[in-house]
């Protein structure tokens, strides 16, 4: 059984595998048409940034199997991966599309739907070896992305067990906040670009693609930690 296999078999949270299984289709589909699963990472095997969200949605990675695919949050943020030239389309239609990411791969901190999008402690924990999997496959990665609140935590706890972070306080999440690890890698945050963000206007195109450039230059060395104060 591979780690994939072992991931996509996974019902260790209860809670989260019925709400996965009890989602009511779109109109026009049937339950057939849904993942229905755990959400298996998804990108660049070589990648030096990797971004973390929150949870598959119950439209979007949880009917297609991909992170961010088929749902507003996907479609507020391929089209922006593709204009800083980390996808090679802006459409992220399904998993059969064609869409193939380069130097970054994307995964969530919990990789099941949770009710209301609100993973307990308990989920987050649970799931958190499967996302330091992710990070541990990722041989030249350089810079994590933390996309919303709950992520951001969630890898900073993971990244406590390791040696790599000292108080929480100390690395307080906020859009296009950075921090340098102890191993030299660095840590970046950003609003999550859900559609109620969108909406709302607490994340923009042009924010998002900040938040790239920025981790593209952390990954390629053009900062310091004083060019961040």
């Amino acid at each position: 059984m591979t780690p994939v296999d072992g991931l996509i078999n996974c019902r260790r949270c209860p809670r989260l595998v019925l709400q996965r299984e009890s989602v009511a289709p779109r109109k026009g589909l049937q339950s057939e048409d849904y993942w229905n699963r755990p959400v298996p990472g998804f990108g660049d095997p070589a990648a030096r940034i990797c971004l973390v969200g929150l949870a598959p949605g119950a439209h979007g990675a949880n009917r297609t199997g991909r992170p961010f695919t088929g749902d507003g949050a996907g479609d507020f943020m391929y089209p922006l991966l593709y204009r800083a030239g980390l996808a090679s389309q802006p459409e992220a239609l399904h998993a059969g599309d064609g869409l193939e990411l380069n130097d970054i791969y994307i995964t969530n901190a919990v990789k099941c739907l949770p009710p209301e999008n609100k993973p307990v402690a308990a989920e987050f924990t649970a799931c958190r070896p499967l996302l330091a999997e992710d990070l541990a496959v990722l041989k030249r990665l350089r810079v994590i992305i933390t996309l919303g609140s709950g992520a951001h935590t969630s890898v900073l706890h993971l990244l406590k067990t390791e040696g790599l972070v000292g108080r929480l306080a100390d690395y307080r999440f906020g859009h296009a906040a950075s921090y340098r690890l102890a191993d030299g890698r660095w840590l970046l945050s950003s609003y999550h670009t859900s559609r109620y963000n969108v909406q709302t206007r607490r994340i923009s195109p042009a924010m998002f693609l900040d938040v790239l450039a920025l981790a593209k230059d952390l990954a390629d060395g053009s900062h310091d930690d004083a060019d961040l104060r």
